[in-house]
């Protein structure tokens, strides 16, 4: 069966960013008929009119049967696929992050929403281990998928060995790691992989063996582990990019 060629982007925000980017195909609007003076939906409907994009008016059960989600907030939008990018190209990059075992879709929105905030703008997802950018990730990255370059054509140990041939140091975050996420904050990494790993699986042994360091977020709490979103967000305010460069 071939992939889908169309999908339902759903969330205001999301709508708006999708049309900001203009990096996909868009086919038609659909929005509450219900709620058409609601501030929000009307400042979206202006904002599709004026870039050209039809508005069929419906009802809520036509959101949901289109985006089969209840958290459409009165706006659907048919456009094409996510257009990932080639991976040539993702390795002239100072700051690059890769998702490995990282399973919930809800979490890869909430580390792509944090990437676009502090300057990790190529992200390397592998063949295997990690969802699409299906429409509920970019609702949840609220809509910040749309403005990052990413790329889903390796393995993730092809990802890392690429990377190492490349001249990146390799970070990858770890709960047992040995090293300090802090103590790497003092170092300038001139070329920077930062691997995030899933809460039920982590990061791969054999990138954990080769990974320059293998870092830990310092915690004083009763409770062992973070939630793997907001251990990406720490980790990327960590080692980012300074801000203005």
């Amino acid at each position: 069966m071939a992939p889908p060629s169309r999908e339902y982007i759903y969330g205001i925000n999301p709508i708006f960013e999708v049309v900001r980017a203009g990096r996909r195909t868009l086919y038609q609007a659909f929005l509450n008929s219900a709620t058409a003076k609601q501030p929000r939906l009307s400042k979206l409907a202006d904002y599709l009119q004026r870039n050209d994009i039809s508005i069929e008016w419906v009802d809520k059960q036509r959101l949901f049967d289109l985006s089969r989600s209840k958290e459409h907030q009165g706006a659907v939008l048919k456009t094409s696929v996510y257009p990932y990018v080639p991976f040539d190209g993702m390795l002239e990059e100072p700051r690059l992050l890769m998702l490995d075992n990282v399973e919930d879709p809800s979490n890869v929105g909430g580390i792509i929403r944090s990437a676009e905030i502090f300057g990790f703008h190529r992200i390397l997802l592998p063949t295997k281990g990690t969802p699409d950018i299906y429409p509920s990730v970019v609702k949840v990255s609220a809509g910040a998928s749309e403005h990052l370059r990413m790329c889903k054509a390796h393995t993730a140990n092809q990802y890392v060995k690429a990377a190492m041939q490349a001249g990146y140091t390799v970070v990858a975050l770890d709960g047992k790691g040995s090293t300090l996420l802090t103590d790497l904050d003092k170092q300038a990494i001139p070329k920077l992989l930062l691997v995030i790993g899933g809460e039920d699986k982590s990061v791969g042994q054999f990138i954990l063996n080769e990974a320059h360091y293998v870092a830990r977020i310092p915690m004083q709490g009763r409770v062992n582990s973070l939630n793997a979103s907001v251990a990406a967000g720490i980790a990327m305010f960590t080692l980012g990019p300074t801000p203005g460069v």
